[in-house]
């Protein structure tokens, strides 16, 4: 961005040079990428000859160029194109000048001038940029003869004097311009070119700018002024205003101005908005362009006879509204553009005006011919903007640029006001009474407790009270001090032009930041962070997620973390059936990285593949995230999921004796039992099932509470040797065992907390029981029961032996369960042991069929 240092001016008052304001601006987080002298005094280049900042531009001879005023324009007496000029330059004599400038050339006469024209005046041996060449050329003023007229001196256009590339007609200065003054005085200029860093949005205009440098320079800041002198008739029943879409148009502010005169605005605003990169059109939009270069918030002038034609002369009615099916908008660049079903657009009953917050239409632009004007100054969504920014290929927009990095709501309304009385003074308009402002979506005021303590917890110095409110008071803020807090704190309110202040310990970061910026951080010692991490509290989630990880790392898993992107193809290869839809990217980093995965398993199994080829054993884990597109919603569901992937020998090789057998399905079910016993999940069971991913009779779901919340077991072979292949694996491999858990339906049956006994000090009965069962009825099953029967009596349960063979017939099976049974305030007696121990045969027999085994 662009900022003419007169500009600066007009808001803060400037006690140091531009190479110190720079700097200035540099160190507090606004980095000036060059500064260009136009006119002024160039400063001396340093001894080693290095520059702290670029520096470029042309400083004016401040006695060979000056204001002077054209008293009389003659014509040529041997040219017909060519007039001479008579020229006060403020010394003794006039001078006569000979000039071909178009501008002037339809001024001549025979007599003086009604009133002089005022101009750049330059003398013989001044040192200017050609005019008739390209690019920046220099020359030197010389006498010469000119058809017979001699020529020694010149009016000056911008190119010759570096302000522009303009050079069709030469400068006219404003009639308050000081004849005789050096040019240098009256319009020479330094322009800061500043990067507007996304934090740092809310200054991407003049006044931004001037306020960080009133609050780093200790200078007061003079506000701009919004009143407006409304001297017109009234504007209520002349304008209805429709948002349809308050998400994306939160406020929608108009004015009408009558009867203006549309002409060029004055010089001394075509001159800043050519030094701020704007070309100068007209009065009326150059007024719009001034006033959101100064205050930030983009404009809009529609002709309102236009809007008044198009409604057949009844009142217009403004719309904001999203675009029908193959909608199609003419913008004032020529372009026929192709409307977005998401880009906000202004309309009338008739149809689109503009791209909200963008760029204008051409049917109701401002013309020559233009004599009442409807001012518009809106706010939108910034997200929004930013989408059709890039969609429509509009980035040079200036009004999109700011819209897209976001402008406070508060700014509308202002906005409007300042251009509607600038159209009142500098293009005689009648300014109608009223304001119409449509303002469904009005943010709150945010307030802000912060002390001394808060600073020097994050910045390891103490600022005293004062001085902090004194830096946030010079940005704007409201500070109130807090007199009933143990330690000297402020009560900061957010002014209404920042969007990037939050609320509570967030707010207080944001409010440092600023403190630390004016404060100076080359005045910020060094120190060591004395603070400790903040426990994480209430955020249930991630303890699960933790703990969870934390459990699988006990059991002797690893933790990887893979990509989350990869190819429908890819995901192919589990063999599920699955017509979710994936969420694709546009612009892909790699062929096989081109949509957000639906499974953490082909991601896992990918890894396993990477790693055989190094290592004959792998046991990982991975928690993350599965991406779920939604209907009508931009953003996917991204459910978190566990994923386990073992295979290869159940120990590592040792020189001790190691189990080099490969891990089968019961290693695995010991992971996940430890997973669901280490995060005391309630009444978990395991029963099989058949899933495409999974071998047929080794395959197991998890179930909580009687919920399956995943399924587990050895990987089909099919789509192990798949993953392995497609991973550059050719050797023999062993089974490959996986499970796939849902962390979000286990988050949600975690305990918040669970009972824990102390160890009984009294001795425990054990026996063993021995129940023959039909082959279709589990272990687990069985195992349930005995628990549930023997009640608190009851300590323990464990399935010691299966057995299967003519001795107790074909279809059966015994099962061996060791019974514990103890109680924590005295000794169970045979007795009491012996009743349970009934009970528990009894149940079984009628609930199972199941016989004591003798």
């Amino acid at each position: 961005m662009k900022v003419p240092l007169s500009w600066i001016k007009d808001f803060v008052k400037i006690t140091l040079s531009p190479e110190e304001i720079a700097r200035k601006l540099t160190f507090g987080g606004l980095e000036v990428e060059e500064i260009e002298y136009i006119g002024a005094a160039m400063p001396a280049p340093s001894k080693d000859g290095k520059q702290e900042f670029k520096v470029g531009g042309f400083s004016w001879d401040r006695e060979k160029i000056v204001v002077a005023q054209i008293l009389e324009v003659m014509p040529h007496p041997n040219a017909d194109r060519l007039t001479l000029l008579r020229l006060d330059w403020g010394g003794a004599k006039e001078e006569t000048v000979l000039t071909g400038a178009p501008n002037i050339f339809d001024l001549k006469g025979t007599g003086p001038l009604a009133k002089p024209i005022k101009v750049a005046y330059a003398k013989e041996g001044a040192t200017l940029y050609d005019g008739h060449q390209e690019g920046q050329v220099l020359m030197t003023l010389k006498r010469a003869k000119i058809r017979g007229v001699e020529s020694y001196s010149m009016v000056c256009s911008e190119k010759e004097l570096g302000i522009s590339e303009e050079h069709e007609g030469i400068i006219i200065l404003d009639d308050d311009a000081p004849v005789g003054v050096p040019l240098a005085d009256h319009i020479g200029d330094v322009i800061f070119t500043v990067k507007i860093n996304p934090n740092m949005a809310r200054n991407a205009n003049v006044y931004g700018i001037a306020r960080e440098i009133a609050a780093l320079t200790g200078q007061k800041l003079k506000p701009v002024s919004f009143d407006v002198m409304q001297n017109g008739a009234t504007l209520k029943g002349n304008l209805n205003i429709e948002i349809k879409e308050s998400e994306l148009n939160p406020r929608f502010t108009a004015m009408l101005i009558r009867g203006v005169k549309i002409e060029p605005s004055p010089y001394w605003m075509q001159r800043r908005l050519r030094l701020a990169g704007m070309r100068p059109i007209n009065n009326i939009v150059d007024i719009t362009n001034y006033v959101m270069l100064e205050t930030g918030q983009p404009l809009h002038a529609f002709d309102y006879d236009v809007l008044v034609k198009r409604a057949n002369g009844k009142t217009p009615t403004i719309i904001t509204r999203l675009p029908k099916k193959d909608e199609r908008l003419l913008t004032l660049d020529n372009v026929d553009r192709k409307l977005d079903p998401f880009t906000i657009l202004v309309t009338d009953t008739m149809g689109a005006l503009s791209i909200g917050g963008v760029m204008g239409g051409g049917e109701s632009e401002v013309s020559n011919d233009s004599k009442n004007i409807l001012l518009e100054a809106a706010a939108w969504n910034f997200i929004n903007i930013r989408r059709t920014v890039k969609a429509q290929s509009l980035e040079s927009s200036q009004a999109g640029y700011r819209f897209s990095r976001g402008v406070h709501l508060a700014m509308a309304g202002r906005g409007c006001k300042r251009a509607a009385e600038m159209m009142r003074t500098l293009a005689k308009g009648m300014v109608a009474k009223g304001f119409v402002d449509v303002y469904p979506r009005k943010p709150k005021t945010i307030k802000v407790d912060i002390g001394e303590a808060d600073v020097e917890r994050l910045l390891g110095i103490r600022i005293p009270l004062r001085r902090i409110m004194k830096i946030l008071e010079s940005l704007e803020f409201m500070c109130e001090p807090l007199r009933n807090k143990r330690e000297a704190q402020v009560r900061v309110t957010v002014p209404d032009h920042r969007m990037d202040v939050g609320e509570g310990v967030i707010g207080q970061a944001d409010l440092i930041e600023d403190i630390a910026r004016v404060y100076g951080y080359e005045n910020i010692p060094e120190t060591q962070i004395t603070d400790t991490t903040p426990p994480q509290r209430t955020n249930t989630e991630l303890e699960v997620e933790n703990r969870a990880k934390d459990i699988l790392v006990s059991v002797g898993l690893q933790e990887i973390v893979s990509y989350r992107l990869t190819t429908p193809e890819r995901e192919a290869m589990l063999k599920v059936k699955d017509d979710r839809g994936y969420v694709t990217l546009q612009n892909p980093i790699a062929s096989d990285r081109t949509v957000m995965r639906h499974s953490v398993l082909s991601s896992v199994f990918e890894s396993v593949a990477s790693n055989l080829r190094f290592t004959d054993r792998v046991a990982i884990f991975e928690v993350g995230k599965v991406y779920v597109p939604r209907e009508k919603n931009l953003l996917p569901d991204e459910p978190r999921r566990i994923a386990i992937a073992l295979t290869g020998p159940r120990d590592p090789e040792s020189w001790q004796q190691a189990d080099r057998s490969a891990m089968d399905f019961y290693d695995l079910k010991g992971v996940v039992l430890a997973l669901a016993d280490g995060l005391h999940l309630p009444r978990v069971s395991v029963q099989p099932i058949e899933h495409p991913t999974f071998r047929p009779g080794r395959t197991a779901q998890l179930s909580i509470n009687g919920d399956a919340v995943g399924v587990f077991g050895e990987v089909h072979p099919l789509v192990s040797q798949g993953f392995l292949k497609a991973g550059g694996y050719t050797g023999e491999a062993a089974p490959l065992l996986a499970a796939d858990l849902d962390l979000e339906m286990i988050t949600a049956r975690v305990p918040f907390g669970h009972p824990s006994l102390s160890i009984s000090r009294f001795p425990p009965v054990v026996e063993d029981i021995a129940l023959i069962v039909d082959e279709s009825v589990a272990a687990a099953q069985v195992q349930s029961l005995i628990l549930e029967t023997g009640g608190a009596v009851l300590a323990s349960v464990n399935l010691f032996d299966l057995y299967r063979g003519d001795q107790i017939g074909s279809g059966r099976k015994s099962l061996a369960y060791r019974l514990t049974y103890q109680l924590e305030d005295r000794t169970l007696t045979d007795t009491e042991v012996a009743k349970v121990r009934e009970r528990i045969v009894k149940r079984a027999r009628e609930a199972l069929g199941a016989v004591l085994r003798g």
